[in-house]
């Protein structure tokens, strides 16, 4: 087949066109470098091994390019990728090189600072630690926070073991009751305050506050104390033979709650005759709780 030089002449010309411009505009562009701070990832880190401390999030790169490339660089185009196979416990010391950052076609990464990175590893673990909900506020007057259940009561946390050991807890978004009259119920997202260690899972808990009427107190005159459990044959004279109780509880069970439902007691089991200094105690009376008793010894006399 002959050589023919002017077949498609046209289209020839266009090329030619289109790379002399290509050309004109590559080589009208000056190389530039340029310094940015991008985001540090870690890769490949082995399974049961967790970094610990305050790993860097960040390092500065120096591109280098042309002036249109490197201008058009924008944040998330260039990040850092450290790789961390064979970590194991303790410090280890790991080198940063420029093929290890991703950058756009036609810029290059010179220079990374900086080149070493020092991280610290702790053998991973896994805990499970109560949830602890937060409550804010407070209920209406006459009213107070009873009790206070959650849904799930536990959670599963895992990171590395030392910072697991000083775990203790897990927290809660606030659940608010201020005002509240009645129980209050919440669902509200659960977590952690130490940022080394996280959840298994995302969890949401229910958590329920009880609003209860406040205790209330009074104080009763002249509650009868009897004696106990005397020795057979003996008798037994207390001085004084009354007392003063401090008595705390709800308002329905101490209204109307007179000296003579108290009951009132020393015990003089195994005591022999003479004079002896005996503590009082109240017996149990459902709802009602003896804050004070004074006084709170009376003195006893066996014959």
């Amino acid at each position: 087949m002959a050589w023919q030089p002017l077949s498609n002449l046209p289209l020839k010309v266009i090329s030619l066109l289109v790379a002399a411009v290509l050309w004109l505009a590559i080589s009208g562009q000056s190389t530039v470098e340029r310094n940015i701070r991008v985001p540090l990832e870690f890769m490949n880190r082995p399974l049961g091994v967790e970094i610990v401390g305050d790993p860097p999030g960040q390092v500065d790169v120096q591109l280098r390019g042309s002036s249109g490339n490197v201008a058009r660089v924008g944040p998330g185009d260039v990040v850092a990728a450290l790789d961390l196979t064979g970590a194991r416990p303790g410090t280890r010391l790991f080198n940063l090189r420029p093929s290890d950052v991703r950058a756009p076609f036609g810029v290059e990464v010179v220079q990374v600072a900086p080149p070493t990175v020092s991280l610290e590893f702790e053998f991973a673990g896994q805990k499970v630690v109560p949830v602890s909900p937060v409550i804010e506020g407070d209920p209406a007057s006459g009213f107070v926070v009873g009790r206070i259940t959650t849904s799930p009561a536990t959670v599963q946390v895992l990171g590395p073991l030392g910072r697991l050991q000083a775990l203790t807890e897990a927290t809660t978004e606030p659940v608010r009751v201020d005002g509240s009259r009645t129980s209050v119920t919440d669902r509200v997202t659960v977590g952690v305050e130490d940022s080394a260690v996280r959840l298994r899972e995302p969890l949401i808990a229910v958590v329920t506050v009880e609003i209860v009427p406040a205790p209330v107190q009074q104080t009763l005159q002249g509650v009868h104390v009897r004696p106990i459990n005397v020795g057979r044959g003996l008798s037994a004279r207390l001085s004084p033979d009354t007392v003063s109780v401090v008595v705390r509880g709800t308002r329905e069970r101490i209204a109307g709650l007179g000296a003579g439902d108290l009951h009132a007691e020393v015990d003089l089991s195994d005591l022999a005759r003479g004079r002896h200094s005996v503590p009082v105690r109240i017996a149990n009376r459902d709802g009602i709780t003896a804050e004070r008793i004074e006084p709170s010894t009376v003195t006893v006399v066996i014959r």
